[in-house]
């Protein structure tokens, strides 16, 4: 059976509204298409928690940069329609860019302080964009929790923020990394990696997880960081950003870790900016 598709905030207003007058509970996952099972595992955590579903796919002009990767960004509506309606989604809302940014638009929405790192220092565009077309998106569905992937660990506790701000009566849930077997992140940008690459890939989340567990086991942040960055060039990244950081702040930590905290990374692999984040679990007996 084919997925409903809307693509005008009027055709997706009329669904909602038919939805609230049965009671139904209603679930948003925004994405920006190019579907993987790091988004259908999003979907059905999404069915598990609401009665009706809606994904959005939009690819958001604003959140990239001119020299980025916008044009060519992975867009396969068929196909992702197909994945979503096997997921148990019940409603795909896939806007124009003019019908979500109309010639006269003028508005822009930021969350200050957690956008001011990571990936907010290397990409200073990207999280007004996101930001914006959030708040966009949920006015325009008015959703009682939407979802969003622990992979943009950083746009998680932002899009968290936003809603707490601006007091939107909407649960956020954040959704676990899916990765393939051999580690890697699930991405729409892992399809641009070399045959090569991808074969490389994998070594960034075997180099976080070696660093969680060092850190874990009571090694300072210092020469833990150093010595994640040497392997991670070794094997032929070129490093973005490789930071420990409070896991709800963001806030970059020194010495031993005592609280609870991630290894943030984004690397450049060939022309493939990669990014990841691994949680730092404490033992009671630090190795010196």
């Amino acid at each position: 059976m084919a997925l409903p598709v809307v693509r005008t905030v009027s055709h997706l207003r009329d669904a909602v509204r038919r939805w609230r007058r049965k009671n139904r509970k209603i679930a948003l996952v925004p994405t920006m298409g190019g579907l993987h099972e790091g988004h259908l595992s999003l979907v059905r955590l999404a069915r598990k928690n609401a009665d009706r579903v809606i994904v959005s796919i939009f690819v958001n002009p604003t959140q990239f940069g001119p020299d980025e990767d916008f044009e060519n960004y992975p867009r396969d509506e068929h196909g992702d329609n197909r994945l979503l309606s096997k997921a148990g989604a019940d409603l795909v809302y896939a806007p124009s860019i003019l019908e979500m940014y109309p010639n006269d638009f003028a508005t822009r929405v930021e969350v200050a302080e957690l956008t001011q790192c990571l990936c907010g220092t290397s990409r200073p565009h990207f999280f007004a964009g996101v930001t914006t077309v959030v708040t966009k998106l949920f006015l325009q569905s008015l959703p009682d929790i939407a979802v969003f992937g622990e992979k943009d660990y950083q746009q998680l506790l932002v899009i968290r923020q936003l809603v707490k701000d601006l007091n939107f009566p909407i649960e956020i849930i954040g959704g676990p990394i899916v990765r393939e077997a051999d580690g890697l992140a699930m991405s729409s940008r892992n399809a641009y990696l070399s045959e090569a690459d991808r074969a490389t890939a994998p070594q960034l989340y075997k180099v976080l997880s070696d660093m969680a567990e060092d850190l874990g086991a009571g090694r300072d942040v210092e020469s833990t960081l150093a010595m994640g960055a040497n392997r991670l060039r070794g094997a032929g990244f070129r490093i973005d950003y490789l930071d420990v950081r409070t896991d709800d702040t963001l806030i970059p930590l020194e010495g031993q870790v005592v609280d609870s905290a991630r290894i943030f990374a984004a690397v450049w692999l060939g022309e493939t900016r990669l990014i990841d984040n691994v949680p730092i679990h404490l033992i009671d007996d630090p190795v010196v």
